[in-house]
């Protein structure tokens, strides 16, 4: 009877142990001095662009990254939506890039959707190629983030 006591009672301090543990996690500690993340926007659904954005701005706005974040949008196929004078997106883009976010836009993207550069707003840059954007920050060690 006495084994079975103090079995119990181990069990009950080691769930009150983890329980507490579990409880004090405030999230991943920030210990590097650089983090880079790569966003992936390829299509125009507007739910999905906010999506987009409000995920980045997330990452801007969190304490840890403060001042310790490098990201860049990476928009190509039917997210050049987001890009085109006259969307809803443009302040938030401009706020976005004011925060040092990188607005990238793929050419080749431009080029078979016969869209000119004059069509998007004037803030934005340009890669050669989405895909190749992507896969050369993932080899550069950014993380790569598709919502």
């Amino acid at each position: 009877m006495r084994t079975v006591f103090f079995s119990l009672l181990g069990l009950l301090m080691a769930l009150s142990i983890s329980a507490t543990a579990q409880s004090a996690f405030n999230g991943a500690e920030a210990t590097k001095k650089k983090y880079y993340a790569v966003y992936q926007l390829n299509s125009d659904d507007e739910a999905k662009i906010k999506a987009t954005l409000k995920n980045m701005q997330n990452a801007l706005s969190d304490p840890r990254l403060k001042d310790k974040l490098e990201l860049e949008l990476v928009v190509h196929g039917g997210g050049v939506a987001a890009f085109k004078k006259g969307s809803a997106f443009e302040q938030t883009l401009m706020d976005m890039q004011k925060q040092g976010v990188l607005l990238v836009q793929c050419e080749n993207t431009l080029r078979e959707r016969k869209i000119s550069k004059d069509e998007l707003y004037p803030f934005i840059s340009f890669t050669p190629s989405g895909n190749g954007e992507l896969i050369i920050r993932q080899q550069q060690g950014w993380t790569y983030v598709h919502p």
